[in-house]
């Protein structure tokens, strides 16, 4: 048997600290090669160091936004905290899912799920909150298993652990994955005895393929800034305009819309809202 000291010994000079180069994969460990790594520290500082409240890559090595005073993962559900007390409510999530155009009934699946999974871990006590309420100061506190590790223990973004979700199953560095990649990663990701991690992780992940992935010449493909903007909860406010766009438009066609009066009446939607615009000007 070889002893550490023996391999350290026999290792070349770069392995021993001496260089940068690491062994990040094993001839006789197939999964290392299959899943493989990514050293992204030449356009990344320190990639291994958790950022507290923004999200940032090996494009965007500062970030793409002014960072609130709120970790990451507070920032993936503000968007849910409608009047910004720190608390959501049940009938927040139910409003927060229909914004984002799901329907009713999966709207009001969500709500026992999410905050029957979360609320208890939230609370500021150990007495069980009878309005089932989740606590944002304390969301850190619902992190669960069988994640990819994005999110740190205290609810911090950890930019290595972005890439290598990339790295690993983004086969052909399409930027993005497909739905097969996406479970690809959910399965790998899983820890043993987990039950409450696989369920967590497969409808998170699921949800979020089918709520913003995009048809592109190779396929319709969670992208990379979108799965960003997952984490850091930025995508859900855009996404809620689109969908209330599309309502209003879906209203205006089925003739719901209020007729105009004056002299803007018998005048299309599109000149309506140039002569807005002139009126702006």
């Amino acid at each position: 048997m070889v002893s550490a000291s023996q391999m350290m010994a026999e290792a070349p000079a770069s392995a021993r600290g001496g260089g940068r180069a690491a062994a990040t994969a094993v001839d006789s460990v197939p999964v290392t090669q299959q899943h493989a790594t990514v050293d992204v520290s030449d356009r990344l500082y320190n990639p291994g160091l958790p950022r507290a409240n923004l999200t940032c890559d090996a494009e965007h090595p500062h970030g793409t936004y002014s960072p609130p005073n709120m970790t990451v993962m507070q920032q993936h559900i503000a968007f849910w905290d409608r009047d910004n007390d720190g608390i959501l409510w049940p009938s927040d999530t139910y409003v927060g899912f229909r914004k984002l155009g799901f329907n009713v009934l999966l709207s009001a699946i969500a709500v026992p799920v999410i905050h029957g999974t979360f609320s208890w871990w939230t609370c500021p006590s150990w007495v069980p909150d009878p309005a089932m309420r989740i606590f944002i100061k304390n969301i850190h506190r619902g992190k669960h298993g069988s994640d990819s590790e994005v999110y740190d223990t205290e609810g911090r973004f950890v930019p290595q652990k972005f890439e290598e979700i990339f790295s690993k199953y983004d086969h052909g560095n399409k930027g993005g994955l497909l739905l097969s990649e996406v479970n690809e990663m959910v399965r790998g990701n899983r820890n043993i005895m987990d039950p409450v991690g696989w369920t967590a992780g497969w409808l998170e992940w699921n949800t979020s393929y089918y709520l913003i992935a995009k048809e592109t010449p190779r396929g319709r493909l969670l992208l990379k800034d979108d799965m960003r903007a997952i984490l850091d909860g930025s995508i859900f406010f855009s996404l809620a305009k689109e969908v209330e766009a599309g309502r209003v438009k879906q209203k205006q066609l089925h003739g719901g819309m209020k007729k105009a009066k004056g002299p803007e009446a018998g005048r299309g939607l599109g000149a309506q809202q140039a002569g807005a615009t002139r009126k702006e000007e």
